[in-house]
């Protein structure tokens, strides 16, 4: 038996290609078979502690995408900027076999933020957003920002706010400038400088949060009425980015799936929002056929109804397997070349 490895420099290859209208179209097909109930197998991820990490493994099988399951570890101390350790394990759906091993680093980060550019071009009501803001300075945000700046060529203006102002918040300035030559970019050190902090929040059209704060980043009313806001950084009950006040200002909260936000979510487990309150983003969009290859098609009336339901909307999301099925297949189907072939493992 025989399979591919595909190490961080193989996916940097591979993606780099990809242009983000075909990972959002990807994404919008993964949330769509988990919102019509069939079509895939899901369990919820399992945790298991480790002494510097917290090891998550989520296994998946999409029907006409494949099967797979990643496993990621998330630094149990702040202090650890190592990234995040992550890899998938693709099996061959003829054989039972493995057909690839894929660093999913950058994975990770690029298929949530390609569910997020989903919301925001579902979800915005802005229709030329100007400006961006961004919490954190880890690869999500990275890949948040590129995705929605690459997207939105009308976005002029991006701040990223970080905790403090350390070396990695500088090199990721640096790296979305050369990608980004025409955007201004600036940064902010949390609670350094409350009033620009207050001017950038009101201001800005698309807001996404990558962090593991358990407190509010900002205030609920710094946030202007037709700002759309991903929050993508609380995977456990005592994690919250946003306050509860900021949640009920949305009315509903459009997330990746229901079944996982009501027990993964801090923000929304702490605004007692129940599944009622919830509206699956897979809902809100249709396909003319059940493939993959197909364009999908926005349910104009659920999303005005959820943009209708408060003064600003939300895209709450913790995270499913499926997305990483869909987005490493799609890795492994692009390889070509690409990799190294493993021959005598049997």
């Amino acid at each position: 038996m025989s399979f591919l490895i595909i190490t961080a420099a193989d996916v940097s290859r591979i993606v780099s290609s990809i242009h983000h209208s075909r990972l959002e179209n990807l994404m919008a097909f993964v949330f769509h078979t988990l919102s019509s109930g069939s079509g895939f197998d899901a369990p919820l991820r399992e945790s298991i502690t480790m002494a510097q990490h917290n090891a998550l493994f989520m296994p998946a099988r999409v029907q006409g995408l494949g099967t797979s399951i990643k496993v990621v570890s998330i630094p149990r101390h702040p202090v650890d900027q190592g990234g995040l350790p992550a890899s998938s394990l693709v099996l061959d759906e003829n054989t039972g076999g493995i057909r690839a091993i894929v660093n999913a680093r950058q994975l990770t980060a690029l298929r949530t933020a390609a569910g997020s550019l989903l919301a925001t071009r579902l979800l915005l009501s802005v229709r030329d957003p100007t400006t961006f803001l961004a919490f954190g300075a880890g690869k999500q945000i990275e890949a948040h920002v590129d995705l929605h700046l690459r997207a939105y060529s009308t976005i002029k203006t991006c701040t990223i706010v970080n905790k403090s102002n350390n070396q990695r918040l500088t090199d990721l300035i640096i790296r979305l400038k050369s990608a980004h030559p025409t955007v201004t970019f600036q940064s902010l050190i949390l609670k350094d400088d409350l009033a620009r902090l207050e001017q950038v929040t009101r201001t800005a059209n698309i807001i996404c949060t990558a962090t593991s704060s358990k407190e509010p980043l900002f205030e609920a009313k710094w946030v202007s009425p037709g700002t759309h806001l991903n929050l993508i950084g609380s995977y456990t009950p005592e994690m919250a980015e946003v306050s509860s006040e900021l949640l009920h200002q949305a009315g509903k909260v459009v997330v990746d799936s229901r079944e996982a936000c009501a027990s993964e979510a801090g923000e929304l487990i702490k605004a007692k929002f129940d599944e009622e309150d919830m509206v699956e983003i897979g809902t809100l969009v249709h396909f003319d056929n059940d493939s993959p290859d197909a364009d999908y098609k926005k349910v104009h009336a659920l999303c005005d109804e959820v943009r209708q339901a408060g003064k600003i909307t939300i895209f709450k999301s913790v995270g499913v397997g499926l997305q990483d099925v869909a987005i490493t297949n799609m890795v492994v189907n692009l390889a070509g070349e690409i990799g190294t072939l493993f021959s005598s493992y049997d």
